[in-house]
């Protein structure tokens, strides 16, 4: 039978559940050999399937029978440590330099039992990583599955190492760059709005800043790696490591950034922006794992005394988040991920320590060509429906249509007034407004004459300056006025 023919079968799902059922039976040995093999032709099959440019969802199968196979290896050899261990405390395994207290026919050897002392030594470590972390073994090739590399014996003994993060060797991580999905932004942008300049710490190649530019945001863009990222205005990314970083003039200015995916580099980069940056707003795309841990001082105070007020949890998982220098075909993640949003308080802390963070579950489909939020707002909407702007039911106070442009008003003429002439599009982007708001301020300088239309361009027009100075002379008149009677004036 042919390696594809066999995975096409349940021969070897069968296979490994007996292995399974051995396994729960307590008979170690005879699981391993049963896992050992179905191992090997799952390996080779998702090895044939990848050379011949099988389907994903069939390279996919391969490599998920191997991991289960792997996995019940891996605790195989757990047991017959723990069982060996056992032997050779009551003297039942003859230990080199030591008598036994058991009579000579009912000893026996590693070499009886079919292992070496170098595979009892591998077994024993393998054992201590499972104990110490329950569940280590499935989460390492969990992890090895999502990230689209081979639940391999090499990667599940680098991870008892400690070599990488996980079991990633250092070149399959390459820096822990990973391209964000074009589909997350849509989502984010139109549930959620910040101060019209944000950070972005880990830009990569701009799957993040380049959707926020084009949404109308300035980004501050930076990356422990030079990749000569640029703005739209052709700044150049910084490049420094964020964990070195200090906030100066910009403490409190909003971040938005997919950090690393390393266990400990994510906690400390995440702990890192609040303490020191202290963003009025973040917001985070994470592995949904980060709701979990409790040994890690940096998880503690971002989670538990700084935790998310809110987080966007993808009902249909995003595509995969491919490494940097990806060259093969795109597939599906098995990683579950979700925005979090932190927001800080007056007295600044972030959430509110335990009440929990708001889940909002979202499908990513959901919201393409979704309407955006304009920058600078800082609010968010409910991610429930969001079909017509009049639709969306606010978590934040909104104001009408009518009470923003009275707001606006001589903001926008002021800038007007500095442009050699400008768009709908620009003065949205110049000024962080709502689509809306941009075009009833529009209709009424036009109609009241402050600007006029010239091939496809807006300009200011003499009415509108003299409109503008008098807004100025007006001000200035309530400023003296202030100055002499005390606002008290001013308002009667």
């Amino acid at each position: 039978m042919s390696d594809l023919a066999l995975l096409e079968t349940s021969e070897l799902v069968t296979t490994i559940k007996r292995a399974q059922a051995l396994l729960d039976d307590g008979d170690a040995h005879s699981a391993l050999m049963l896992a050992s093999g179905a191992y090997d032709q799952a390996k080779a099959a998702g090895g044939y399937a990848e050379r011949v440019k099988a389907s994903r969802s069939l390279v996919d199968k391969a490599r998920r029978l191997q991991a289960d196979a792997l996995k019940i290896e891996a605790l195989s050899y757990c047991a017959m440590a723990d069982a060996v261990d056992d032997a050779q405390e009551k003297g039942q395994i003859a230990r080199p330099g030591r008598k036994s207290n058991i009579s000579g026919e009912n000893i026996f050897t590693l070499d009886d039992v079919g292992l070496s002392a170098k595979r009892v030594h591998e077994a024993r470590k393998l054992r201590n990583a499972e104990r110490a972390d329950p569940g280590f073994i499935e989460r390492v090739l969990d992890e090895r599955l999502a990230e689209e590399l081979e639940p391999s014996r090499a990667g599940l003994q680098k991870a008892v190492k400690g070599i990488g993060t996980r079991s990633r060797s250092d070149d399959e991580r390459n820096g822990d760059s990973y391209f964000t999905s074009a589909e997350a932004m849509p989502v984010l942008l139109a549930l959620e709005s910040f101060s019209a300049v944000i950070k972005e710490p880990a830009c990569g190649a701009g799957h993040i800043s380049t959707p926020m530019e084009t949404a109308g945001y300035e980004v501050i863009l930076s990356d422990i790696k030079d990749r000569g990222t640029t703005t739209r205005h052709g700044e150049v990314q910084q490049v420094g490591d964020f964990l070195l970083s200090r906030a100066g003039d910009s403490e409190g200015v909003d971040i938005v950034t997919n950090p690393p995916y390393g266990r400990k580099v994510m906690n400390r980069f995440i702990a890192h922006a609040l303490r020191e940056h202290k963003p009025q707003k973040m917001a985070l795309l994470l592995n949904l794992n980060v709701l979990c841990g409790f040994d890690d001082e940096d998880r503690k105070f971002i989670m538990d005394e700084n935790p998310p007020s809110r987080a966007y949890v993808f009902t249909r998982r995003l595509p995969m988040m491919h490494q940097e220098g990806w060259l093969g075909e795109e597939a599906s993640s098995q990683m579950n991920t979700a925005w979090f949003i932190w927001e800080r308080n007056s007295d600044g802390v972030y959430g509110t320590p335990g009440a929990g963070t708001a889940m909002h579950r979202v499908d990513w489909k959901a919201f393409e060509g979704a309407e955006l939020l304009a920058p600078g707002e800082g609010g968010h909407v409910s991610p429930m429906r969001f079909a017509v702007e009049e639709d969306f039911t606010r978590e934040t106070p909104r104001k009408s249509l009518d009470e923003r442009v009275d707001e606006e008003r001589a903001r926008a003429l002021v800038w007007i007034a500095e442009q050699d002439g400008f768009t709908d599009a620009t003065m949205r982007r110049g000024l962080g407004l709502r689509r809306s708001t941009v075009d009833a301020l529009i209709i009424e300088f036009s109609e009241r004459s402050f600007i006029a239309n010239f091939e496809d361009v807006w300009r200011i027009t003499e009415d509108g300056r003299s409109a503008l100075n008098a807004c100025a002379g007006a001000l200035v008149g309530l400023a003296a006025i202030e100055a002499v009677d005390g606002p008290k004036a001013v308002a009667a």
